[in-house]
């Protein structure tokens, strides 16, 4: 603003003149035509999906493998035989204790036969019991070794990879083939921990996969249960909802609203 003074009839007056305001002095927090305020971003996080169901198959036995015949990549069914091992001595054990049952059953039949006759006394009844229980816990030790002797696939699902060869020898506890269900699929987030009380469960979310770049809507179902001191972040995990495409290990970027 500026002003000048003007002498006129010996009189003198003072007149003022306002600058007009710019446009770069406009308060940059308003619109200029509607001057409401700008609305906050949404938050984000990124995440990545995994699976429940994923799991490294180990042998329980010492053993050659004889087949092996789902490969990398290759879709299973639950109950299908993802390996199985050259048993053929665990079988024969099982074969001599059973057999060894079943004559320890005989004689024990035959001792109470006796007995009841008064022909021999309750010591070699009860020997005889004693002799069955301990072939009979032996034919159920075989029995189980050689159900082992076939991995079985415990739910429907990939191979991801294959640790061994068909031939091969391997130990007991050796890893053989990690496998995992696709179909459950899940997002796991790391949130920063002050959002802890603006998120529960049933909460939605967006989330896109930069793999697909298809926005999905995910449901919070539970937070962690501690916060990393060091990044000061939670676990959030989330269910998604069926879709073609998804593999565990896709990362993407969740959008939340924007949490006031």
């Amino acid at each position: 603003m500026w002003c000048l003074r003007v002498s006129v009839f010996g009189l003198s007056c003072m007149a003022c003149l306002v600058q007009a305001q710019t446009p770069a002095e406009v308060d940059p927090l308003l619109d200029n035509n509607t001057a409401a305020p700008h609305v906050a971003a949404a938050s984000e996080a990124r995440g990545v999906l995994r699976a429940r169901d994923q799991a490294m198959l180990a042998s329980e036995l010492s053993g050659r493998i004889v087949e092996l015949p789902f490969s990398e990549g290759e879709t299973f069914k639950q109950g299908d035989t993802l390996a199985r091992f050259d048993c053929s001595a665990y079988q024969a054990q099982l074969n001599a204790a059973q057999a060894a049952s079943r004559g320890a059953s005989e004689e024990l039949a035959h001792n109470k036969q006796l007995a009841s006759l008064n022909s021999v006394g309750r010591f070699e009844v009860a020997r005889a019991e004693a002799k069955l229980a301990e072939t009979q816990a032996q034919a159920q030790v075989y029995q189980v070794q050689v159900k082992r002797c076939s991995v079985i696939a415990p739910y429907d699902g990939q191979v991801v990879q294959r640790k061994v060869q068909r031939y091969e020898s391997v130990s007991a506890g050796a890893p053989m083939l990690e496998i995992v269900d696709n179909r459950t699929l899940e997002i796991h987030l790391l949130v920063p921990s002050r959002w802890m009380g603006k998120l529960k469960a049933g909460q939605t979310f967006s989330f896109v996969p930069d793999e697909t770049g298809q926005p999905l809507t995910a449901t919070i179902k539970r937070l962690g249960a501690r916060i990393d001191e060091g990044s000061q972040t939670l676990l959030l995990v989330a269910s998604l909802p069926k879709a073609d495409g998804l593999l565990a290990g896709m990362s993407g970027t969740a959008r939340f609203e924007a949490l006031k």
